[in-house]
């Protein structure tokens, strides 16, 4: 092998490798772009996660928030709501989240309450049914909620009672940051 063959040869190997990178660099800039739309923007990042003030909420009161585009209600219970939403059999449910393995228990009132003694409730204010937003204030048949838009009725735990709705209100991640103030998300 003469020393202009061996240089050949090199060379060559350098174009491949220098193609080949060229190919990877334009690659990865085409396709950054639409990884990158994926992403959720900055306001969409902000609006997951809101913090309420509660402090001005009285007993029997309801508060409704926007959160991510839907109402979220924050009542606080008084002790005749939570009597009543705790003496209700869950085999009288509708809804007993024994169909879903992700939220089970969720349809017992403890477990749909914030806190132990189970005064304050949230929930999405959205009818399982076709999406309305149902009329709060201790309204409908059961002390909850009522949608007026097809009937259905929900109790003071926010859980389907009657009606076409075929699952109770649901409840968003949520948690206290202090004494009056909520955090959603």
């Amino acid at each position: 092998m003469s020393h202009a063959e061996d240089h050949d040869g090199t060379r060559r190997d350098f174009l491949y490798y220098a193609t080949a990178g060229a190919g990877v660099v334009t690659a990865g800039a085409a396709i950054w772009p639409l990884v990158e739309q994926m992403s959720p923007s900055a306001d969409v990042q902000a609006l997951s996660s809101i913090r309420v003030d509660v402090s001005s909420v009285v007993e029997g009161q309801q508060l409704t928030v926007k959160f991510l585009g839907k109402p979220v209600f924050i009542r606080l219970r008084t002790p005749e709501d939570i009597e009543l939403a705790r003496s209700i059999p869950l085999g009288d449910l509708v809804d007993t989240d024994s169909r879903n393995p992700n939220k089970p228990g969720q349809a017992t009132d403890q477990n749909r309450a914030m806190d132990e003694e189970g005064r304050w409730l949230v929930m999405i204010g959205v009818c399982t049914h076709l999406g309305c937003v149902p009329i709060g204030n201790q309204s409908g048949d059961f002390g909850g909620w009522f949608c007026p838009c097809h009937g259905s009725h929900y109790d003071s735990a926010g859980r389907i009672r009657k009606g076409p709705a075929p699952e109770n209100l649901y409840i968003p991640v949520a948690s206290f940051v202090d004494e009056t103030t909520i955090q959603l998300g």
